[in-house]
C-alpha cells in the first residue's frame, strides 16, 4: 500500500493515470466524468466530445474497467452524471430529444459487472434558468451507487438523520409476533417485497425507527455549487460528504488493507455510532482510507475527503484546472496541512 500516491494529483489522460495504480488498492470512488457534449476542457481527445452518445458510453466503459481494478472489492463507486439534448441524428437521438446518456450509461456498466445499488436524486432547490419554452426546466441530477461485489463496506450509521416522529410510550406486548417461516404474509405483497418486522420490533420499544436515526433516503436537496470563476463543473461540497463518509472507511489496517467496521446498534438508548473496529488479526496501527476522483476538477472530492479524515486521489487532464486544484485544496487546509 505505500505505494499508493495518497494525497496527490495526477496529471494526464484517466486510463493512462489510473493504470499506474495497484490493483485493489482504493476504497471508494467518487466522481463526475465530463457530460457529454456540455464542457470544452482544452485538451484533445477529452471525454464528452465523442462523435455520438454511444461514443461516449465507450469511452467511460473503457475508464470503467479500470475503476474496477484498482477498487478494493469491499469498495463503492459514487457516479453523478447527467443528460443532454440531441441536435442531430448522429449524436444519438432524434433532434431535440434527450439522448438518455446516464440511462445508457448505467445500463452498459451492468452489462460490465457493476451492481447498481442506488439512484440518489439530486434536487436543486435554485436550478439554473433555462430558456427553452417547450419542456420543463431540469432540477435534478442523478447520482448512482455502484459496486462490484454483494457484500461491501457501507456505514449508514454514520449518515443518520434524525426522527421526525417524537418517541412514544413503549407498546404492551400482548404474546410473542410470529417470527420467521410463521409470520404471516402481507396481502398484496409480491415476491420482491422487503421485510418490515424490523420496524415493528422499534415500534414495539416506543420508538419511531432506528435509535441512532433514519435512513436519508435518495432524494437529496442540495443548492448548487457557485464555482465564481474557479471551474465551470463544481460539484457543491455537501452533495459528496454523504457518500464519502458512508462509502469510505476512516480506518483500513495497513497491513491487508481490510476496512475498520462499526459494530451494529442494537441498545434502543443508544444516541451515537460505536467506534468502527479492525476485522483483521494484523495488530497494526490503521491508516485513512482513499478516496479516488478520476475527474477531480477544481479539486472538491480531495477538499471533502480531508475534511473527513480520509486520504484522496485525483485524476485531472487538464494542468490549467490541476493547479487550480491544489490552490484551493492547499487553501482549505487548517495551518500546518493534513
Amino acid at each position: 500500500m505505500s505505494a499508493l500516491p495518497r494525497n496527490q494529483i495526477l496529471v494526464g489522460d484517466a486510463v493512462t493515470c489510473l493504470a499506474e495504480l495497484p490493483s485493489a488498492s482504493v476504497d471508494c470512488i467518487v466522481t463526475s466524468p465530463p457530460y457529454y457534449g456540455l464542457r470544452d476542457y482544452e485538451v484533445d481527445g477529452q471525454i464528452g466530445h465523442e462523435q455520438s452518445i454511444h461514443g461516449w458510453v465507450a469511452s467511460l466503459l473503457i475508464v470503467a474497467a479500470e475503476l474496477a481494478r484498482v477498487l478494493k472489492p469491499t469498495g463503492t463507486f459514487w457516479l453523478n452524471v447527467d443528460d443532454s439534448y440531441s441536435r442531430h441524428r448522429n449524436d444519438g437521438a432524434p433532434p431535440k430529444g434527450m439522448l438518455l446518456g446516464p440511462e445508457r450509461l448505467l445500463i452498459a456498466l451492468a452489462d460490465h459487472g457493476w451492481i447498481v445499488r442506488s439512484k440518489v436524486v439530486w434536487a436543486k432547490p435554485h436550478p439554473m434558468p433555462d430558456p427553452a419554452r417547450d419542456r420543463l426546466t431540469g432540477s435534478w441530477e442523478p447520482f448512482y451507487l455502484l459496486v462490484r461485489s454483494r457484500r461491501y463496506w457501507f456505514d449508514l450509521d454514520i449518515i443518520r438523520e434524525p426522527h421526525k416522529t417524537p418517541r412514544r410510550r413503549p407498546r404492551i406486548s400482548r404474546g410473542p409476533e410470529p417470527r420467521g417461516p410463521g409470520r404471516p404474509i402481507p396481502r398484496w405483497a409480491g415476491p420482491r417485497a422487503g421485510d418490515q418486522s424490523g420496524l415493528g420490533r422499534y415500534k414495539a420499544l416506543g420508538l419511531p425507527g432506528h435509535p441512532l436515526g433514519k435512513n436519508p433516503g435518495d432524494v437529496w436537496s442540495v443548492p448548487q455549487a457557485n464555482p465564481r470563476g474557479v471551474h465551470h463543473a463544481t460539484y457543491p461540497e455537501r452533495l459528496i460528504e454523504r457518500p464519502i463518509l458512508a462509502g469510505c472507511p476512516a480506518h483500513v489496517c495497513s497491513s491487508c488493507g481490510r476496512p475498520w467496521t462499526r459494530p451494529v446498534t442494537r441498545d434502543p438508548e443508544a444516541t451515537t455510532p460505536e467506534a468502527p473496529a479492525p476485522v483483521c488479526r494484523c495488530d497494526q496501527v490503521p491508516v485513512p482510507g482513499v478516496v479516488l476522483d478520476p475527474f477531480l476538477g477544481s479539486g472538491t472530492t480531495a477538499i471533502v475527503a480531508e475534511r473527513n479524515g480520509r486520504h484522496w486521489i485525483g485524476v485531472e487532464l487538464n494542468p490549467a484546472f490541476a493547479a487550480i486544484a491544489a490552490r484551493r485544496i492547499n487553501d482549505s487546509r487548517p495551518l500546518g496541512g493534513p
